[in-house]
């Protein structure tokens, strides 16, 4: 059955790829660029992302109990998601007007108008969470095998997963990927929509701040969106890629850094990191073109690395079934599964939208998940998923495999 829907869905998936051309030469005459991302205001920091910072922090909590078999229960991880009923060891997070659950497809470009689709997308995580508790953790100690839940052997490691060998705590983590920080980033806080909502324009550049603030709406819009890739509180604030790597951030900056290491992408971390920061001083500066072009930068170079992470992680898996190694294998897929749900999140710049279309990713994820799911998935079949998301990035998939 597998290889007969992959025979009749990815067939009509392959199409050539269409990218933005060249960026045309950035003018920045008069744009006070800093050597780091620090700027200020009458001697007073002008940057604050403190909400997306809460949020990350809060991810990681959630993300160390999944697999919390004495401790956590669907009602304990749901309350995380949420934040609601003091779910977390932190007075400060029980205590914040945020939640996870309320940025999840969350976007103004994205969901505005589209609560169906992102009621929905919300509710798959609380899915991931339910079939955690209900399904892997009443067989924690049995051995997995197709169409049974429990634990499977990689390496010195032990695996958790589904009765189709899929891991939940992987597809809820590279889901939020997508969901909270591409989605917030790319398609929210660095859109024309948000970013020149009502008078911001005019406010900006008569340099008028928030009530009691140091900074201007677009100023702090911006750092939103920077806070979501740089604002975990273990990442230098001024200059995070001195230390890429080297931080417990577990979503997106994390697999910046493993990209930034594979020398066919190396540059792509400081790129963004400089986008980033002449945006921002583009806006001081009130110089807008420039700032839309560094958009334009961030949105190509995030949505890569999620692209390259999923075939990355198809590829891998792919080699550990040719070695018969079943537990790698699922843990390498159950990635490439949450990379693949975080594509529906990317943007690309020549076409307003992401870079595959949600039927084509849906359909991707039906492949990987029919009849017994992992146990029946074959190289070829993720040889030629692989292909699929490579088409419409500018990366091969032997590029992307290494």
């Amino acid at each position: 059955m597998k290889n007969a829907l992959f025979a009749t869905v990815v067939g009509g998936l392959l199409f050539t790829s269409c990218t933005v051309d060249d960026n045309p030469p950035i003018e920045i005459d008069n744009i006070d660029v800093p050597e780091t991302y620090a700027f200020e205001r009458n001697d007073n920091s002008s940057v604050n992302f403190e909400g997306q910072t809460t949020r990350l922090v809060m991810v990681g909590e959630l993300l160390s109990s999944f697999n919390d078999f004495d401790n956590a229960t669907e009602a304990s991880l749901s309350n995380m998601y949420s934040n609601v009923n003091d779910p977390f060891s932190s007075e400060e997070l029980n205590s914040s007007s945020k939640s996870i659950k309320s940025k999840v497809a969350a976007s103004q470009l994205y969901f505005t108008g589209n609560t169906e689709e992102s009621h929905a997308l919300k509710n798959d995580f609380e899915s991931f969470i339910t079939g955690q508790v209900n399904e892997v953790f009443p067989n924690k100690n049995e051995v997995a095998t197709p169409g049974v839940a429990g634990q499977i052997a990689d390496g010195s490691s032990v695996r958790y997963v589904n009765g189709k060998g899929l891991e939940y705590n992987q597809a809820f983590a590279k889901g939020l990927i997508g969901a909270l920080v591409a989605d917030q980033i790319l398609n929210n806080y660095l859109s024309v929509e948000v970013l020149d909502a009502g008078d911001n324009v005019e406010k900006n550049d008569a340099g008028l701040t928030e009530e009691g603030k140091s900074y201007t709406t677009m100023e702090h819009k911006w750092d939103e969106a920077y806070g979501y890739l740089y604002g975990h509180p273990t990442v230098p604030v001024a200059n995070p890629n001195a230390a890429l790597g080297d931080n417990a951030d577990q979503l997106l900056l994390k697999y910046m850094g493993r990209v930034e290491a594979d020398p066919d992408f190396a540059g792509i971390a400081e790129e963004t990191f400089e986008a980033f920061k002449l945006g921002r001083a583009a806006i001081v500066a009130g110089k807008y073109n420039v700032r839309d072009q560094q958009v334009e930068i961030i949105r190509e170079n995030i949505s890569e690395i999620i692209g390259i992470r999923a075939v990355y992680y198809l590829q891998a898996g792919k080699r550990a079934l040719e070695a018969k190694k079943m537990g790698t294998a699922f843990h390498s897929l159950s990635e490439g599964y949450g990379f693949i749900y975080s594509l529906r999140f990317t943007h690309n710049p020549a076409t307003n939208a992401p870079y595959l279309s949600t039927s084509e990713i849906d359909a991707m994820l039906e492949i990987l998940m029919d009849g017994d799911g992992f146990w029946d998935v074959t190289p070829e079949i993720l040889d030629a998923l692989s292909a699929t998301i490579a088409a419409p990035f500018n990366y091969t998939v032997a590029q992307a495999a290494e």
